[in-house]
């Protein structure tokens, strides 16, 4: 059986959520233009440093350029981006973990938005970035990852 097209009615979200918990994994397709998938490449490498490449493949299909808002596409199983989003690579990174988290309560059937549901998903989010930071041997990046927990200490707290 293959991945949902979309996954919206009840039935795809059963299929789709039948195949993750059998360890599916999209092949992830990012589009956009040169500068932005170059960014999103950037990002994707720090996920894959700080070990959440296939947490990220379970949930998400597609990172896609938009010009407008950032947002998860949960019946089309992807992200799509501005190119200000992904600006910062260690930052992009988290908001794709945060967005994955999102997808993996949607497919769970969980409340995926909303103020608790955003709770989560941010402490999703610092726990990437306590990873990253953990495990980057690159100065630069732990600084970075300080100075983004930094803000989400003071402003999640």
């Amino acid at each position: 059986m293959s991945f949902p097209e979309k996954v919206f009615t009840g039935k795809e979200l059963k299929a789709a959520k039948g195949l993750v918990d059998k360890g599916y994994k999209h092949n992830l397709i990012v589009e956009g233009e040169p500068a932005f998938t170059k960014k999103v490449n950037e990002a994707l490498g720090l996920i894959r440093n700080a070990g959440y490449y296939e947490y990220l493949r379970t949930y998400i299909r597609s990172i896609r350029e938009i010009d407008g808002m950032t947002q998860l596409r949960q019946a089309e199983v992807a992200v799509w981006a501005n190119k200000f989003a992904v600006d910062n690579p260690i930052d992009a990174a988290s908001l794709l973990i945060q967005k994955a988290y999102h997808m993996q309560e949607y497919l769970e059937g969980k409340l995926y938005y909303g103020g608790a549901a955003e709770k989560r998903s941010i402490a999703k989010r610092i726990e990437f970035l306590q990873t990253l930071k953990g495990k980057t041997q690159d100065s630069e990046v732990k600084a970075e990852c300080e100075r983004l927990l930094e803000l989400w200490r003071d402003n999640f707290h």
